[in-house]
């Protein structure tokens, strides 16, 4: 992994309350509020600098403005949420160019096991004690997924792995 153990051990305690927020919002309202993906952001902006080498900080700047602007296709496109794809632009600074393939990995098996244990958990007694949530909703739930759940899911997952894998 190119994330080091000691950017990870920046990176992982302001970021794991928003991730759990974007998890529980996009579950309970299909929604990712502007608040979660902008406080992402202005974490990268203030850890980023202490965590960071300065040229490593700028250039992961970049990847916000080419995330954003792919997922504003792809929301244009119909094949992407807005709130999706804000997160996905707000969290992509904190990843590691060369890790591009680990988090394309982490995401696609998140997206896997969030469909799975989404509709499983739907048949247990958690959609009891959560029978409000929009997410449940079958009318939703044909046409859309949170994937705020496995994206955030997979950063939590990226960062997680990489106080264990992480570069020294």
């Amino acid at each position: 992994m190119d994330l080091t153990t000691a950017q990870a051990l920046w990176f992982l305690p302001p970021v794991l309350p928003i991730c759990i927020y974007v998890i529980w919002s996009d579950l309970a309202r299909m929604k990712i509020p502007n608040i979660a993906t902008d406080t992402l952001l202005v974490v990268f902006a203030i850890v980023g600098l202490l965590a960071l080498p300065f040229d490593a900080y700028l250039w992961r700047w970049l990847h916000f403005g080419v995330v954003l602007a792919l997922g504003i296709a792809f929301n244009a496109a119909g094949a992407m949420g807005g709130g999706d794809a804000k997160f996905c632009a707000s969290a992509a600074p904190f990843i590691a160019f060369g890790d591009l393939v680990i988090i394309l990995v982490l995401v696609s098996a998140a997206a896997l096991a969030g469909v799975a244990s989404h509709k499983i958990a739907k048949r247990t007694p958690i959609r009891r004690w959560t029978p409000d949530w929009v997410s449940w909703n079958p009318e939703v739930g044909k046409r859309k997924f949170p994937m705020g759940y496995p994206l955030a899911g997979s950063l939590l997952a990226y960062l997680v792995a990489g106080l264990f894998y992480g570069a020294a």
